[in-house]
C-alpha cells in the first residue's frame, strides 16, 4: 500500500523554524515530482513548494526566501526546511506527488503564535 507519513510539525513563535518531513513507501517518489500543501482552517489547499525528479524547485510567492524544500531519493523523503515563520502559516501541511498518486496523508500541524 503506497502512503506517505508527515511530520515535524510544532508551535512555534513567529520568526521560528520547522522541518518537515515525508517519508513515502515504494519506490514511485524516486521519478515524481513532489510538492508540499497546506490548508489553513477555511480555506483552501494551497500548493506551497514542489521539486522535481532533476531537484528544480517552485515556491508559491507566500515562500520565497523563507522555505526550502528537498529530496532525498534513496531515503523516498521529502522535506521542507521552514524559516522566519509567520502567524499566517499556520496550518496543516501535507505531501503529495504531481500529478496526485498517492492518497493524503495525516498531515503535520503547524502553528505560528504571534
Amino acid at each position: 500500500q503506497v502512503q506517505l507519513v508527515e511530520s515535524g510539525g510544532d508551535l512555534v513563535q513567529a520568526g521560528g523554524s520547522l522541518r518537515l518531513s515525508c517519508v513515502a513507501s515504494g519506490t514511485f517518489f524516486r521519478g515524481a515530482t513532489m510538492a508540499w500543501y497546506r490548508q489553513a482552517p477555511g480555506k483552501q489547499r494551497e500548493l506551497v513548494a514542489s521539486i522535481g525528479r532533476g531537484g528544480n524547485t517552485n515556491y508559491a510567492d507566500s515562500v520565497k526566501g523563507r522555505f526550502t524544500i528537498s529530496r532525498d531519493n534513496v531515503k523516498t523523503t521529502l522535506y521542507l526546511q521552514m524559516n522566519t515563520l509567520k502567524p499566517e502559516d499556520t496550518a496543516v501541511y501535507r505531501c503529495n506527488a504531481i500529478p496526485q498518486y498517492y492518497s493524503w496523508g495525516q498531515g503535520t500541524q503547524v502553528t505560528v503564535s504571534s
